[in-house]
């Protein structure tokens, strides 16, 4: 009984322990879980961010892959973190589509995260196969339209930013279509070519090659202006659909609960290491851009996660996908 009651005692110095001061932070390695398999263009922002970071903040900045579940498991292991800064998460559209698309999380993604700073965005681009019927982009949506379920669409995996492009499109088309998951973008793509899917909406930096080489047929990008590589390709909107607008943006968070002046530093070292020319570079060598100084703050990444989570959501209920697990 006495052994018992002390516990409350021995816990009490951990509770009344004073919040980390940005002057006191870090004071260790900084894990930057990056939930989704190396290699890929998030992976990529997240090691250059690591080493970049890591030098302004005088801490090893390591990158964590935990991929699976449209990631979903690494955004979990985040969320459980200790909210003291030192772990954090890089992700995109996939986090606030998990909210939609996963039945039963354990967390809530509209609160589980604090925002740091949104990063760098790129266009997706809305692909078919070179012998779809249509003189332009609005003759090939309206075929996307009359086929509906019997049209096989193509996408990178269940909450990839390439399944959340195709539900968007299907809400606004009014019809579902068969979407059909491969274990990333680059089979879908193939698999298009080879005639076996109908279309596929993929991102600028590996589908633009393709559109090149005239081995698949680019239909409309999902951004508010068309592309500097891709100057005759129209615009969603341009097409009819008012307020389309989907990009894929990276942005950086840390557990809900971390102190102010912690979140408060994080943003300014992210600041800082975005402005650096190399960066915005190797950042354009893949296809996208770093968001404006002014967007990079934690009340826009803010705004930017619970926009998507509303407009994500509306767009799984609308068609109607069964939850993932």
């Amino acid at each position: 009984m006495r052994r018992r009651s002390l516990l409350p005692l021995l816990a009490l110095p951990m509770l009344l322990a004073p919040p980390v001061e940005a002057s006191e932070f870090p004071n260790r390695a900084i894990t930057l879980v990056v939930p989704f398999a190396p290699g890929g263009p998030s992976d990529t922002t997240g090691r250059l961010l690591a080493e970049a970071m890591s030098q302004r903040l005088g801490q090893p900045v390591t990158v964590e892959n935990i991929g699976g579940a449209g990631s979903t498991i690494g955004a979990a292991r985040v969320a459980r973190a200790a909210p003291d800064g030192h772990t954090l998460l890089l992700n995109h559209l996939a986090l606030p589509g998990g909210a939609a698309l996963h039945a039963s999380l354990p967390y809530d993604t509209a609160t589980a995260f604090a925002p740091i700073g949104l990063i760098n965005y790129g266009p997706l681009i809305l692909t078919v196969r070179r012998d779809v019927p249509g003189q332009d982009g609005r003759e090939v949506l309206e075929w996307m339209r009359n086929r509906g379920p019997d049209l096989n669409k193509g996408h990178a995996g269940i909450g990839s930013a390439v399944h959340l492009c195709s539900l968007m499109i299907q809400q606004r088309l009014g019809t579902p279509f068969n979407d059909i998951a491969y274990r990333g973008s680059a089979p879908a793509l193939q698999d298009m070519i080879g005639g076996r899917v109908d279309a596929v909406c993929d991102l600028s930096t590996t589908a633009v090659p393709q559109i090149r080489a005239e081995t698949i047929r680019a239909v409309a990008v999902t951004t508010r202006e068309r592309l500097a590589v891709l100057p005759d390709v129209p615009t969603m909107q341009e097409l009819g659909f008012d307020g389309f607008d989907l990009v894929l943006w990276n942005g950086l968070f840390a557990p809900a609960g971390t102190p102010r002046p912690v979140v408060e530093r994080l943003n300014a070292v992210l600041n800082d290491v975005l402005e650096e020319p190399q960066i915005q570079e190797r950042f354009a060598g893949f296809g996208t851009t770093t968001f404006p100084r002014e967007e990079r703050t934690p009340e826009v990444a803010n705004d930017r996660l619970q926009l998507e989570i509303r407009r994500i959501g509306e767009a799984v209920r609308a068609m109607g996908p069964r939850p993932q697990g």
